[in-house]
């Protein structure tokens, strides 16, 4: 690990999102492993809510997906990772209330939960799967310009 995931550890320890990912992983009855860069892999999550393939708490991952999948999709796991950062640098359990907020500003502006979301953005929207709405396809030949 980097000192920087090291400290983004402590920090998770810390200010206790890590503890509540924990719990959560071992409530929804998830196989727990270690994972890369001081993250733990929840996987065969089940429960309705969220409605994601993998969300984040702390430095707890948790996919829908099996443990094989959920380690064999480095694209996702690093966007999860960012997120985990995010609980780090919002010192914890505010990181849930602001990105509930920023996803519904985002839904307001774009119609889209994660679009105009900061933290979905700085996660990387492809990465997770999202596709940003906010891009404009180009008009057709001859929309939008002058007559001739």
């Amino acid at each position: 690990m980097t000192s920087g995931q090291r400290l983004r550890q402590i920090a998770n320890l810390v200010n206790a999102s890590t503890l509540l990912g924990w719990l959560l992983a071992k409530a929804s009855r998830t196989t727990i492993t270690r994972g890369p860069r001081g993250l733990v892999i929840a996987s065969g999550y089940r429960w309705r809510l969220p409605n994601a393939g993998a969300f984040t708490v702390g430095n707890v991952v948790i996919f829908r997906a099996r443990p094989e999948h959920a380690l064999g999709n480095p694209v996702l796991l690093g966007h999860e990772e960012k997120h985990s950062s995010h609980y780090a640098w919002c010192l914890g359990v505010p990181f849930p209330v602001l990105y509930f907020i920023a996803a519904a500003w985002s839904k307001l502006r774009t119609g889209n939960p994660a679009s105009g979301n900061f933290f979905e953005r700085h996660a990387g929207l492809e990465a997770g799967g999202y596709i940003d709405v906010t891009l404009r396809k180009p008009a057709p030949d001859g929309a939008g310009g002058r007559e001739a």
